[in-house]
């Protein structure tokens, strides 16, 4: 198989390790891709999830030599969208699954086309100083169907978006972190553990809070201000109440003094 899943206590690190093809989807790497993430949001020891290409690639799109064996109906009609929860399979596998729970890009090397796609998916990007993204299915009349035209302009604006969806112009890291298509910039060979890093911290939290602020910041695109307020309001209630009076003793005992955030 394509895709493995190296668990680290309530870290997952999915892998997409089809080397040879610098880590294109092929539709059996996206059948993989979109079980193992369904598996992680079901596994109830399973908090944040790392999402990495092996072999220094993130991920070079959709395997557009297999693409080519396809008739028409063939390349669309197998990943119609469908009305069931969860979605129907993308042509990249998860992109459009609507997790719980955190997932982090370690991005090496190309995350282009489909592969940006994949990383635009997660909620925070690590890239290495030698990685690089863009649309380049500009050049063959490929669309963007896993959420590309969706998930950019909200990471950086619409007029930066279409700069990058028209031109299909290559982004490298630097350029990546200065207009907010990632977060974390590192050398090269550092994402993947940069990226376990940042999830090993985040696993150490409350997670019920954890989702709750996650899902409100991810709900509001689109809600009035006064929606989005109410909303984030709802989903402060129960579980999240609770950890936050417990979270509040621990703090009047001495934990977490003066912001430190190892003894919490």
């Amino acid at each position: 198989m394509a895709v493995r899943i190296e668990k680290n206590g309530a870290v997952w690190t999915i892998v997409n390790s089809r080397i040879e093809a610098r880590n294109a989807v092929d539709p059996e790497t996206a059948r993989d891709l979109y079980d193992a993430f369904l598996g992680f949001e079901a596994d109830d020891s399973a908090a944040v999830a790392v999402f990495w290409g092996e072999g220094g690639a993130f991920c070079a799109g959709w395997d557009l030599k297999r693409a080519a064996t396809l008739s028409e109906p063939d390349a669309i009609d197998a990943y119609d969208f469908g009305d069931g929860d969860p979605p129907g399979m993308a042509p990249m596998g998860p992109s459009r699954l609507d997790l719980s729970k955190p997932v982090i890009a370690a991005v090496a090397g190309p995350a282009v086309a489909g592969g940006m796609e994949l990383a635009m998916w997660a909620d925070m990007r690590v890239m290495e100083e030698t990685a690089f993204m863009g649309v380049y299915c500009r050049r063959w009349g490929v669309p963007l169907i896993d959420g590309g035209t969706v998930r950019l302009p909200r990471l950086v604006g619409e007029g930066r978006a279409m700069d990058l969806i028209l031109t299909g112009r290559k982004v490298d890291a630097q350029e990546a972190m200065q207009i907010g298509l990632c977060e974390y910039v590192v050398p090269e060979g550092g994402a993947r553990a940069k990226a376990e890093a940042l999830a090993q911290d985040i696993a150490r939290y409350p997670q019920s809070c954890v989702r709750a602020d996650r899902r409100s910041a991810r709900a509001q695109a689109g809600l009035s201000e006064r929606e989005a307020m109410r909303a984030e309001w709802q989903g402060s209630k129960g579980e999240v109440a609770a950890a936050g009076v417990a979270g509040a003793g621990r703090f009047a005992s001495g934990k977490g003094r003066g912001g430190d955030f190892g003894d919490i």
